[in-house]
């Protein structure tokens, strides 16, 4: 939904250079100073409209209905991509600045030989609270005209070692059912511009490291995905799983809501989602929440409400590259999110810059006719 905060340090200026970037597209100009940027889902769609179509008009082109099926090399070099199973599209350079769900990408390029590595990840759930509650614990008002819809940030090192900690936090936002997939349900979370709605969400993850699936090779991550993905479509019968607090600390499906009613793009029913999640992941997020409450009051209210699975928080695979941000297969260069090189749109941006320099360092030896 176009959060644009990031933690990555940035001494070159890159970050300020694509904040720059969106306001030219037609992103509000408070983006350039505001500590947490947000676009929102209907501002973002027409912002892609826009940078789209000034790549066009500087010779760039989109090859729409296109997949990337296959690559062709010789003497561990790239000399084309095969799209679609059947066209050969001659190529010195390939940027592989796909997104973290890319998953048949992922196994065609393990096939070809790219080197590759699983990495840590997160998973969870989604929680949402009235926004209200929100505002009133972090601003001491239930709503503030100047402030807007409050969002939080928190963490917590659970007793079983691992860390819990609140992500893409949607102040006045959705859940959504973000599955790509048939057989698979995934969730994330979504707030338009306005930020206007009745409920707050965020995910709550926990952390997965590859000695939690050590069996999987490079795709360990996603075999993990998939499976509680599978789980989670399976409990709910296609629909969202929902659960209150309360019934999940019970570990059973409940069949009646409390206040707080779901505020979903797409459809839900009621579930049993701790028994989606792995035992410590499901027992370090129920101690997250009461962690949590601390800080903000309410956060472990009964009728807070638990939907699942938010499996999607970043890429389960590292595309390795060299210093140039080049692959070890000459021509290849791994980028963003998919790649394992990023954690989110700004952070994407600033590593496609940072290719889009190894490559011009590449060819500034090369004579052009």
């Amino acid at each position: 939904d176009g959060k644009l905060n990031t933690l990555v340090k940035d001494p070159l200026g890159r970050n300020k250079e694509v904040l720059k970037r969106f306001v030219k597209a037609g992103a509000p100009k408070e983006i350039l100073y505001e500590q947490k940027p947000h676009l929102g889902t209907d501002v973002l769609a027409s912002i892609v409209e826009t940078l789209r179509k000034q790549i066009e008009a500087m010779g760039g082109s989109f090859r729409f209905g296109t997949k990337l099926t296959g690559l062709k090399l010789e003497d561990n070099t790239l000399q084309s991509l095969i799209l679609n199973g059947e066209e050969e599209l001659k190529a010195q350079v390939c940027v592989l600045a796909i997104g973290h769900s890319a998953r048949d990408t992922f196994s065609m390029l393990h096939g070809c030989g790219l080197p590759m590595e699983p990495k840590s990840f997160a998973v969870g759930l989604r929680i949402e609270h009235p926004q209200k509650m929100i505002n009133q614990a972090l601003y001491g008002e239930a709503e503030s005209a100047e402030l807007g819809a409050a969002s939080y940030k928190v963490t917590h090192q659970a007793s079983t070692g691992r860390g819990v900690y609140s992500f893409c936090m949607c102040p006045g936002g959705y859940v959504v059912n973000a599955s790509s997939e048939q057989g698979y349900l995934a969730v994330n979370g979504m707030s338009y511009q306005a930020r206007d709605q009745v409920n707050a969400n965020s995910a709550l993850i926990v952390t997965v490291k590859p000695e939690d699936f050590p069996e999987d090779g490079p795709l360990g991550g996603v075999a993990f995905q998939r499976k509680l993905e599978k789980a989670a479509y399976e409990a709910g019968g296609g629909k969202i799983p929902v659960q209150t607090l309360k019934d999940y600390c019970k570990n059973q499906a409940g069949s009646s809501l409390g206040q707080v009613k779901p505020l979903m793009k797409g459809a839900w029913t009621l579930a049993n989602v701790r028994e989606i999640l792995p035992r410590q992941i499901g027992d370090s997020i129920e101690e997250g929440i009461y962690a949590f409450d601390k800080k903000i009051p309410g956060f472990a209210r009964e009728d807070a409400l638990l939907s699942a699975v938010e499996s999607r928080t970043s890429s389960p695979v590292r595309i390795l590259r060299g210093e140039n941000c080049e692959s070890q297969v000459s021509g290849i260069y791994p980028c963003g999110e998919g790649a394992g090189y990023a954690g989110g749109i700004t952070s994407a941006a600033m590593d496609g810059m940072k290719v889009a320099e190894g490559i011009s360092r590449r060819f500034q030896k090369c004579e052009i006719s």
